[in-house]
């Protein structure tokens, strides 16, 4: 029997990434493709002020080009324009205008779009530059603006974002619940969680407090059958994930026949498998936000340019990162 359940919405993570190269116009094609209701991808700026949609601080992970993106041009013979991903099928880089111009067609009208501001950024320059972009489309207020999303790590950023973006609603990122308590919780629209934290008993008090406040809960980053379906039973709004297809076959599932799909997976995870565990997941904790202070710069609530990360602070994201990555595999 059909119900109508309000059930959380499909958003790719980094476009439809587990099966297309992660935060390409050809992943985020297939996750409007596959029926998502919106996309999330990452943004960073190149030394010649290109905005391009990147997730690391580096290349050298997903693509054949190498350094950092702060300190190499867009454009040129050696620009970044010319990297091509490691994965297949190789695909370029995009910049944040091709991923409006692919949101601004008309089908693609209903997309929101979820944009992760790394903290290595500088918030007056990449939220100017995005403004640049978004402004330029003809109804851009009513068409454009309230489908976007600043998703922000570092409190660095809410002062710049409400000046300079004031229109484009604000959500927290974090592994941390206590930080985002802390550093972000009276100025966002939405929270949005590492899924694993939220196993805990304090990621339900969490939970509870976001829904009494009136926070829209997203969740990071959900593939499995069984997490998927804890989201569900938890209310979370929206489901951030690689594999687009699945979430959405599933919540199909979830609407024919709610109770009977339930059932297909238990929530036994959350005690048998150590990356449930509340030690590990303080750890992570910890790790992120010392990671986050490295990268982005003093926890202060006004626009400061993010330091230049030198050879320290690039070791430091990639063990924060290798240690996320294990945790969730």
């Amino acid at each position: 029997m059909t119900i109508d359940r309000k059930l959380p919405q499909c958003w790719g993570h980094r476009g439809a990434s587990a099966r297309f190269p992660e935060n390409t116009l050809a992943s985020f094609e297939a996750a409007i493709r596959d029926g998502a209701d919106g996309i999330e991808s990452d943004v960073h700026v190149s030394k010649d002020n290109v905005v391009i949609m990147f997730h690391d601080p580096t290349l050298q992970r997903t693509t054949d080009h190498k350094g950092a993106i702060k300190e190499l041009n867009w454009e040129g013979p050696d620009g970044m324009k010319n990297a091509r991903t490691l994965k297949e099928p190789k695909q370029p880089i995009p910049t944040f205008v091709e991923t409006v111009e692919l949101l601004m067609k008309p089908e693609n009208h209903h997309v929101q779009f979820n944009i992760d501001v790394k903290a290595s950024n500088s918030p007056t320059r990449v939220f100017t530059l995005i403004h640049q972009t978004i402004s330029k489309y003809p109804n851009w207020e009513t068409v454009l603006a309230p489908r976007l999303l600043l998703g922000l790590w570092h409190p660095k950023f809410l002062e710049p974002a409400k000046e300079l973006l004031p229109y484009c609603k604000r959500s927290s990122i974090s592994f941390s619940m206590e930080f985002t308590r802390w550093m972000l919780w009276d100025d966002v629209d939405c929270v949005s969680i590492w899924f694993r934290a939220l196993g805990t008993w304090r990621g339900q008090r969490f939970l509870k407090q976001a829904k009494k406040a009136g926070k829209t809960i997203l969740v990071f980053t959900v593939n499995e059958p069984e997490h998927l379906l804890q989201c569900t039973r938890w209310g979370v709004d929206v489901i951030i994930t690689d594999t687009t297809n699945r979430w959405l076959d599933l919540r199909k599932l979830l609407q024919d026949d709610y109770d009977r799909t339930m059932t297909l997976h238990s929530n036994w995870f959350l005690w048998t498998q150590m990356a449930s565990w509340s030690p590990l997941i303080i750890f992570v904790e910890f790790l992120t936000v010392f990671f986050l202070r490295s990268w982005g710069g003093p926890f202060v609530r006004k626009a400061l340019d993010a330091p230049v990360p030198g050879k320290v602070q690039l070791e430091v994201a990639a063990a924060a990162d290798a240690v996320v990555r294990e945790v969730e595999s």
